[in-house]
């Protein structure tokens, strides 16, 4: 999800001495590496496919038990009143980072991140789009993923955040849109006084509400001309980029836009459909230049062929999903 600032800080803020505990209190083998095997950075889930200890970004989203033990982090998460996809304790050790990159997958498409921070100091340092901020304990901050971003931490401490992925309603988004007005660091002091304090309330019975339907077992062909359409915009708008490459990667993902939408009037949903769907995807993938950075994009100088893969063809037939296809 891009936003118009590298970072917004919104007006909540929470009991991170009491998230601190919460997390403290975790059995040390709630802690996952991290999926790419980066140094120092570990996980616990909070929310998660099927409630189990992964990091997957699709299918039925619920609360792991690593949640159900920590009261407070549950109400700190309700008190956005979102539906809320993966989300989780977030380690990193101390004089390790989150190497830069830029997060350009489906899922981050329609999602933005909400940080938490539960654990810091003011030696871990946020670099995002060429800004850099400290995210004090307690706070409550949105970056721009879709600029190329990392985490340093320097100081003598574990940093800890909880970390909350959701699409976000209406709602939430006008308040977004709000606190944009505002620079983070500038007008820190009139955000704090409009913030909100979450406060722990043992009485509490509320609920979480959490994903269900965010993978479609087939990726319909509205949806699909529009990811498509939006990245020809973006690498048509690099000046750096091959023309020739430009007009063959356009007609590519055209036409295999149109072959699908034709699949799909005759097959949709079915599981007949599956390995026609298939093999138009790997059709596409064999006509892609074997450099992945071929083509840019405009917006951040990322490789078009990663994000087509990531992006378009691994949800347009989702194989977690297989069983939903109908058989008939």
């Amino acid at each position: 999800m891009e936003l118009s600032r590298p970072f917004i800080r919104l007006p909540f803020a929470f009991d991170a001495g009491r998230l601190a505990a919460e997390a403290a209190a975790l059995p040390k083998a709630a802690w996952m590496p991290h999926p790419s095997g980066m140094r120092g950075n570990s996980a616990v889930a909070l929310i998660s496919r099927d409630g189990g200890d992964n990091d997957a970004f699709d299918g039925h989203m619920a609360i792991t038990p690593h949640l159900r033990r920590c009261a407070y982090a549950q109400q700190a998460m309700a008190s956005f009143g979102e539906v809320l996809g993966r989300s989780r304790l977030m380690r990193l050790e101390s004089g390790c980072e989150v190497a830069a990159h830029v997060d350009f997958n489906y899922h981050w498409h329609t999602r933005v991140r909400i940080h938490v921070p539960v654990v810091t100091d003011p030696a871990v340092i946020f670099h995002c789009g060429g800004a850099q901020v400290h995210m004090a304990a307690g706070e409550c901050w949105l970056f721009n993923s879709w600029r190329r971003h990392r985490v340093v931490n320097s100081a003598a401490i574990t940093r800890i955040h909880l970390v909350i992925d959701a699409a976000g309603s209406s709602r939430f988004w006008r308040l977004v849109r709000e606190m944009e007005a505002l620079d983070p660091v500038a007008d820190a002091p009139a955000i704090a006084e409009r913030s909100q304090f979450v406060r722990f309330d043992p009485n509490w019975q509320g609920e979480i509400a959490t994903e269900r339907y965010n993978t479609a077992p087939v990726m319909a062909p509205g949806e699909l001309d529009a990811l498509a359409a939006a990245l020809i915009s973006d690498f048509e708008a690099h000046p750096g980029n091959n023309p020739l490459l430009v007009e063959c990667y356009k007609r590519l993902l055209t036409d295999f836009c149109k072959d699908w939408r034709e699949a799909w009037h005759l097959h949709g949903y079915t599981a007949a459909g599956q390995a026609r769907y298939q093999a138009l995807i790997d059709a596409l993938r064999r006509e892609l230049d074997p450099n992945p950075r071929a083509l840019v994009t405009a917006s951040n100088e990322i490789g078009v062929n990663p994000i087509i893969n990531q992006r378009l063809l691994a949800p347009a037939l989702a194989p977690n999903q297989a069983a939903n296809l109908l058989d008939r």
